[in-house]
């Protein structure tokens, strides 16, 4: 899915990491220039092609909208 996602319009980074302690367990960072890029995300490729019909079966799923927090010394 990541050079799917990293093609996309406003797609600015992808990362996967899995658990040291539960080996099952991913998470998934993605970085979007803004809501709407991510929320055209759904109609993309990655989405409908791999996401939805090989990777929803197998998960349980906790999706976590959220904003970088910036530290003091840098320009928010």
């Amino acid at each position: 899915m990541r050079p799917l996602c990293l093609a996309e319009d406003g797609c600015v980074s992808w990362e996967a990491y899995r658990s040291h302690e539960e080996p099952g367990r991913f998470v998934l960072v993605e970085h979007w220039a803004s809501r709407a890029h991510w929320e055209a995300h759904d109609a993309g490729d990655a989405i409908q092609k791999i996401y939805i019909p090989e990777i929803m079966p197998r998960i349980e799923r906790e999706v976590h909208p959220s904003m970088r927090v910036h530290s003091r010394h840098e320009q928010a």
